[in-house]
């Protein structure tokens, strides 16, 4: 389809019954396919991005059974990838791509790892040269710093490494999940900000459920990864998606309410659950169980402008940048220049389409300001750029009362294929 057109509404009801977490699902399948025996893995996200790690995994010799409803079996490989020569196609999955370079530059074999045109405009480079302090092979088939990649069998040594925390959490990540099958110790040294620190959270505890530890101090200077063989934990369930939860908060806390999400709460290892507070500071009530999180309208029925630094919910702080259009003053979300390379550059992405609606913008290299219009413009045609998240973040216009279209709405498949089926049910 190339394009959707959403009717006006005014009011958002109802309950969401989450997918799967993406980050937690790519995740979990790759630490599966590492470990030794077999993981029933339940609720996973069933996505572009989930379908490119899975057929990955089958290609390098992991044993993958679809068991059905969300349900899959992965027979691990006790460590090294069986398969030493193989090509790879990851679409624009970078939690695939990104923790695979990883587990492949340190598995001993020849690999050729592809994905759509915008995976090879994003950045790769400093994970590569970390993973070259170890002794890795690895050549740029384009450009230098990003994919495609050539991996070649090395022999590896070294037990320090030095990574750059401040363009994207998913290098760190690679490292902390590949770094156990080298066979001893290995210090990590971050250098700059650590971005996205939820995100690691979330790697940190997935290792934990396969028995891994890493030590590191609070302030993630350093880390220190202890040589261990995964163990599957037998069976483990994905929790909802939190960052998918974000637009249906914010639905409930632009159209009334009550919306609740279910899969996702106050139990939740991800950092995107921390959406619901500033959806809280805008005046949004918000209430939670363990599983699940509701939002309605402000009291006073209008939200309130924000400034909030995102480094701890940037894929979420989109879906501020929409509900912006529906408070009073002018908002700005800073430290997100992770945004730039993400799906597209996001900052510039959004400010674009937000200007198509009426709003006035302000972006800048890490930050973006929002001043709503006094009434939304009828009939904006919303680009996405192949990015799931624009899609869906400014589906949250036509709760302003007028009609929007969605150009190739067709990206959402990337995380969450029935998205607009869902924010229908609520929309009203």
């Amino acid at each position: 389809m190339d394009f959707l057109d959403l009717p006006a509404s005014t009011a958002a009801r109802g309950t969401v019954r989450l997918p799967g977490s993406k980050s937690i699902s790519n995740r979990v399948l790759l630490l599966a396919a590492l470990a030794g025996g077999a993981t029933e893995v339940y609720d996973l996200l069933d996505s572009d991005d989930t379908r490119h790690m899975l057929a990955a995994l089958r290609t390098l010799g992991v044993g993958v059974e679809d068991c059905g409803d969300n349900h899959w079996r992965i027979t691990g490989v006790g460590g090294a990838f069986p398969v030493k020569q193989a090509e790879l196609f990851l679409g624009n999955a970078g939690t695939a791509f990104r923790p695979l370079t990883a587990a492949l530059a340190l598995s001993g074999g020849d690999y050729v790892l592809k994905g759509v045109a915008r995976m090879h405009e994003r950045p790769i480079g400093d994970l590569v040269d970390a993973l070259a302090q170890l002794g890795a092979r690895i050549d740029y088939l384009g450009n230098p710093g990003f994919p495609p990649l050539h991996i070649h069998p090395a022999q590896l040594a070294g037990d320090r490494v030095q990574v750059r925390g401040d363009v994207s959490s998913q290098f760190l990540t690679g490292l902390l999940m590949a770094l156990p099958l080298l066979g001893w110790q290995v210090k990590i040294e971050v250098v700059g900000e650590l971005i996205s620190k939820p995100y690691i959270e979330i790697t940190l505890a997935m290792m934990r459920r396969f028995g891994a530890e890493v030590l590191s101090g609070g302030d993630w200077r350093h880390a220190v990864v202890m040589p261990y063989r995964y163990k599957s934990p037998g069976a483990i369930y994905v929790e909802g998606d939190a960052s998918s939860a974000s637009y249906f908060l914010a639905a409930g806390a632009i159209g009334g309410g009550p919306v609740r999400v279910e899969g996702v709460g106050a139990d939740s290892v991800q950092g995107d659950v921390r959406f619901a507070d500033a959806l809280a500071q805008m005046g949004a009530q918000i209430t939670m169980g363990p599983n699940w999180i509701e939002a309605r309208a402000p009291v006073g029925g209008r939200l309130k402008a924000i400034d909030l630094d995102c480094n701890a919910i940037p894929d979420a702080a989109m879906t501020l940048a929409v509900a912006a259009l529906f408070a009073d003053g002018t908002t700005t979300l800073s430290n997100i220049a992770s945004w730039r390379v993400k799906e597209t550059d996001r900052i510039a992405a959004m400010a674009t389409e937000l200007r198509k609606v009426g709003a006035t913008v302000e972006e800048g290299a890490d930050f973006i300001r929002v001043t709503p219009p006094e009434k939304l413009m009828p009939n904006a045609v919303i680009d996405t750029y192949d990015d799931h998240r624009m899609a869906m973040c400014l589906s949250l216009a036509s709760l302003g009362g007028v009609p929007v279209r969605i150009n190739e709405p067709g990206c959402v498949a990337k995380t969450f294929p029935e998205y607009f089926k869902v924010f229908a049910e609520i929309a009203r």
